[in-house]
C-alpha cells in the first residue's frame, strides 16, 4: 500500500464512530455546550485582577497570599490539566465536563462569600481546577464530535475563550462600583457556569462508550515524539510572552511617560485583539496543510511590536500594540494544532494535556523573570530581550510544529523501532 493510501486509510479510520451516531439535536447541544463552557474557562482568572486590592484588603490577605493567588492559575492548569486524560477515561468525557463546570461554578460562588484568606485561595483553586480541565478536554471533544468541522468549532471555542476573558476583565470593576461589593462582582460569574452546564446535562445520555485503552496516549509517549516536544515548547513560549504582556505592558508604558488611563486602555486593546483572531484564524489554519507561513507572520508581528517598544514605546503605542496583539494569534494556532497534528480524539486529548500542563507551568515563569530583569537593570531593554528570545524560540518550535505530520504516526514509528526508547525524539 502506498504512503498516500495509508494516510487516507488512517485518516478515515480515525474518524470516531460516535460522531456519526449522535442525532442532530445532540450535536447542536454539544456545539452550544462547547461555546458556553469556553466562555467560563478564564473568568476565575481575569475577574480577580481588577479588584485585587479590594479583595486583599477586605480579607486581610498578606502580600504572600496575594502572590499565591496570582500564581494559582499556572499551578492549577499544570496539575489538573495533566490529570484530565486519566479523569476522562474513568468518568467519561461528558461527565467530566459537567464535573469541571460544577467545580468552577461552586468555586466562583463560594469564594465570594468566605471571609478567610485561606478559604478564598482554596475555593479559587477549585474554580481554576474546573477551568484547567475544560481547557484540556474541549479540543478533544471538538475532534471527536465534529471531525469535519474542526475549524468552525475551534473558532467557536477560541472565540468563547476570548470573549470570556475580555468580559471578566472589563465588567468586574463596573459591577463592583455599581453594587459597592467586590463579592457580587466576582460571584456573578458563577451564573455563567450554571448556564454552561445545562446543555452538557442534556447530552449526558449520549455519553460515548469508553475508548479502547490501547488507543490512549500517555505523557511519556507524547514527549518521546518531536511533535509532542515541539507542541509543549510552542505552547509554553507563547504562553510566557502572553503572561508577560498582560502582566507588565501597562506598567511599562506608564513608567515611560504614558498616563494610567491610556496605559490601561492600551492593555484592554491588546486583550480585545484576541477576539478577531479567534474568529478568523481557526478556519484559515485548518484549510492549509502547512501552517508555517502563519507562524512566520506571528513572529514578524511580534518583532515589529518589540522593535517599536525598544525605540519609541509611547509615540507609536497603538501601532506597537496592534502588532503585538497580532503576534498573540500564536495562541490560536497553539490550540488549533492539537487537532491539526493528530488523527484521533485520543491523540488530541493527549497532545492538549501534555502541552497545556507543561506549557502553562513554563509560561508562568515568564512574568517573574521579566520583573527580575527589570529590578536588576532598572530599565526595560533587558526584559524586552527576554521577550525577544522567547519569540525566536517560539518561531523555531512553530516552524517544526507547522509541518503536516501526525502524533499517532510518530508514536507508531517509535514503537516499531528497536531500542526506540533510547533514541532521540522522532521528528
Amino acid at each position: 500500500m502506498s504512503t498516500r493510501s495509508a494516510s487516507r486509510t488512517a485518516g478515515a479510520t480515525s474518524r470516531p464512530e460516535t460522531s456519526d451516531r449522535l442525532p442532530t439535536a445532540a450535536l447542536l447541544l454539544l456545539a452550544a455546550g462547547i461555546a458556553l463552557a469556553a466562555l467560563n474557562l478564564r473568568t476565575a482568572i481575569t475577574s480577580v485582577g481588577p479588584v485585587l486590592g479590594e479583595v486583599t484588603a477586605d480579607l486581610g490577605m498578606s502580600a504572600v497570599g496575594a502572590g499565591v493567588l496570582t500564581t494559582l492559575p499556572v499551578l492549577c492548569f499544570a496539575l489538573f490539566g495533566g490529570l484530565t486524560p486519566v479523569l476522562a477515561r474513568r468518568l467519561g468525557q461528558h461527565r467530566l465536563v459537567v464535573v469541571a463546570l460544577a467545580a468552577l461554578t461552586v468555586g466562583l460562588a463560594a469564594r465570594a462569600v468566605v471571609s478567610e484568606p485561606l478559604a478564598f485561595l482554596a475555593l479559587s483553586a477549585l474554580a481554576l481546577a474546573g477551568g484547567a480541565i475544560g481547557n484540556v478536554i474541549l479540543p478533544g471533544l471538538v475532534k471527536q464530535h465534529f471531525p469535519d468541522r474542526v475549524g468552525l468549532m475551534t473558532t467557536v471555542y477560541t472565540t468563547g475563550l476570548a470573549l470570556g476573558t475580555t468580559i471578566a476583565a472589563a465588567a468586574t470593576v463596573p459591577v463592583q462600583q455599581a453594587t459597592g461589593e467586590w463579592r457580587i462582582a466576582l460571584g456573578a460569574y458563577a451564573l455563567l457556569g450554571v448556564a454552561a452546564a445545562v446543555p452538557w446535562l442534556l447530552v449526558l445520555r449520549h455519553e460515548p462508550a469508553p475508548g479502547d485503552p490501547a488507543q490512549a496516549l500517555g505523557f511519556r509517549q507524547v514527549l518521546r515524539t518531536g511533535i509532542g516536544l515541539q507542541s509543549v515548547l510552542y505552547f509554553g513560549t507563547q504562553s510566557s510572552v502572553a503572561y508577560i504582556l498582560f502582566g507588565w505592558y501597562a506598567e511599562m508604558l506608564r513608567d515611560q511617560g504614558m498616563g494610567a488611563q491610556g496605559a490601561g486602555l492600551a492593555l484592554s486593546y491588546l486583550s480585545l485583539l484576541g477576539v478577531p483572531a479567534s474568529l478568523m484564524l481557526p478556519t484559515l489554519l485548518t484549510r492549509t496543510r502547512d501552517q508555517r507561513p502563519f507562524v512566520a507572520f506571528f513572529a514578524l508581528a511580534y518583532l515589529g511590536g518589540l522593535a517599536g517598544l525598544w525605540f519609541a514605546p509611547v509615540a507609536g503605542v497603538w501601532l506597537w500594540t496592534t502588532l503585538l496583539g497580532t503576534g498573540m494569534g500564536s495562541f490560536v494556532f497553539a490550540l488549533t494544532s492539537f487537532a491539526l497534528r493528530t488523527r484521533t480524539a485520543a491523540g488530541t486529548a493527549a497532545l492538549s494535556a501534555s502541552s497545556q500542563s507543561l506549557g502553562y507551568l513554563a509560561g508562568g515563569a515568564g512574568p517573574f523573570l521579566f520583573g527580575l530583569l527589570y529590578e536588576l537593570t532598572g530599565g526595560w531593554h533587558a526584559p524586552l530581550l527576554l521577550v525577544l528570545f522567547l519569540v525566536l524560540v517560539n518561531a523555531g518550535a512553530g516552524a517544526l510544529l507547522g509541518r503536516p505530520r501526525y502524533l499517532e504516526d510518530a508514536v507508531a514509528a517509535g514503537r516499531g523501532q528497536p531500542g526506540s526508547q533510547s533514541r532521540r525524539p522522532i521528528r
